[in-house]
């Protein structure tokens, strides 16, 4: 019930009131009015924000309307787990909905899930064969990119680069497209990972492969191409929007670059040659005032800041910091901090200064090959591929662990999902949904 039908019944209470009521002095009724819709209010439920795409509704890894519980309990409740299919692609929820793109034998499926209960709302699949590079078989050859739901349709971009458009309420396929013809490859060679971005009307998806292929604006109602930059192929980095030098600006790592593209027509701004080794291009940019952070295997960490000078635009360098270094994972801003997780030490959790890059602290090695961090306030979730879930404080003290849960029984490379008292955890081939 909406705060203004309460306020309205509210009013019908005091109406068989109003003589003694309209006696007082108005002053003092407005101001008991006034508190009591303040109260009703505060009585009302408070929804988390919906988790639409890849590292959320903005892309930089930021849940909202968490409570944190007063004490962590010593176990996470299971309230339920179903199979779904093999496959990293994290799972997004809009309501009381889950959309998940997953791999069930030599198809790849699209599933609606319930968020309370697991059950299986709607279904979808294709037929995608995919033979994998040796080199990726430890990750399976499910999907690896986080769909994106909005304006009541769910995008999804599979391992082979088909990118579908289904309407999320009946699971009804609205389009779809492969890129066989166009482009030499249909993917890089460790599969397609990023997850493609709706901005103002147009899905926007790097396709293609090796050497080949092209970020590619499309119609999100219809499919239609509205404009493509093919000068490089697709990294395993997912793009992030920002509105910087009056520009609107498609930043990513492509195969061999980090890129700015004109959102409005595809039109390439500034662009910064990245070679990382064994051509992987992985960590989402982040924003951070008007500077962006990246980082790459081997690369270190570093903030540039894009300007227009002289009639040619330049990205200067701010900082770079050789102490850490991120492979996969993407990091997290809180305040003038930046956390992440470096391949360094196989896999060590750090902190850093925003405005210098100075290095705050470094905490122990051997966490893990990946960790997916998300920030709930100023309590911050790591799930690394080993299954472990850490639940830290945010400090630039040092590391602050509250809580290390185990939560599956099998490699974890997805985000943690967290709606509310709910938190999704994909696996290898299930999904789980734990209470709080």
């Amino acid at each position: 019930m909406s705060t203004f039908v309460q306020a309205q019944e509210a009013m019908l209470y005091l109406r068989p009131h109003s003589k003694i009521i309209y006696k007082q002095d108005t002053g003092v009724f407005v101001m008991r009015f006034v508190l009591f819709v303040l109260f009703v209010i505060f009585l009302q439920p408070t929804f988390a924000q919906d988790w639409t795409q890849w590292r959320g509704a903005n892309r930089d890894g930021q849940v909202q309307g968490f409570v944190a519980p007063k004490t962590w309990p010593e176990k996470l409740t299971q309230k339920w787990k179903v199979p779904v299919g093999i496959g990293h692609a994290t799972p997004v929820v809009v309501g009381k909905r889950i959309y998940l793109h997953t791999r069930q034998d030599e198809r790849e499926v699209v599933l609606c899930l319930d968020l309370e209960t697991g059950k299986t709302l709607w279904q979808d699949g294709y037929a995608a064969s995919y033979t994998m590079n040796p080199a990726a078989t430890g990750h399976g050859k499910g999907p690896k990119s986080t769909p994106v739901v909005s304006n009541g349709k769910l995008y999804t971009l599979g391992i082979t680069g088909i990118l579908s458009c289904y309407d999320t309420a009946s699971g009804k396929l609205r389009w779809r497209k492969e890129f066989s013809k166009r482009f030499k490859e249909n993917a890089p060679d460790f599969g397609t990972a990023m997850s493609p971005i709706v901005d103002r009307g147009l899905v926007i998806a790097h396709v293609g492969g090796s050497n080949s292929g092209g970020l590619i604006a499309f119609d999100a109602e219809s499919g239609a191409e509205k404009w493509a930059w093919t000068a490089d192929g697709p990294g395993y980095a997912s793009p992030i929007i920002v509105d910087l030098v009056g520009k609107r600006q498609i930043i990513t790592q492509s195969q061999k670059h980090i890129v700015s593209i004109w959102a409005d027509n595809g039109y390439p701004l500034w662009t910064i040659p990245f070679d990382t080794v064994y051509v992987q291009n992985i960590v989402t940019p982040i924003q951070w005032k008007d500077t962006i952070v990246f980082s790459g295997i081997g690369k270190g960490v570093f903030a540039i800041r894009p300007g227009w000078r002289n009639n040619i635009w330049v990205t200067d360098k701010v900082w770079h910091n050789n102490d850490v270094s991120m492979y996969m994972n993407s990091p997290l801003i809180n305040g003038n901090w930046l956390f992440g997780l470096s391949h360094k030490q196989k896999g060590q959790f750090f902190c850093l200064d925003l405005a210098t890059g100075k290095t705050l602290w470094m905490g122990d090695g051997r966490q893990g090959e990946n960790a997916a961090m998300v920030m709930a306030g100023n309590v911050m979730f790591s799930l690394t591929d080993g299954a472990d879930l850490l639940i830290s404080n945010v400090s630039s003290k040092g590391p602050s662990l509250l809580k290390r849960y185990d939560v599956a029984d099998s490699p974890t490379w997805a985000h943690p999902v967290i709606v509310g008292n709910r938190l999704l955890i994909k696996d290898e081939k299930t999904l789980a949904g734990w209470g709080f």
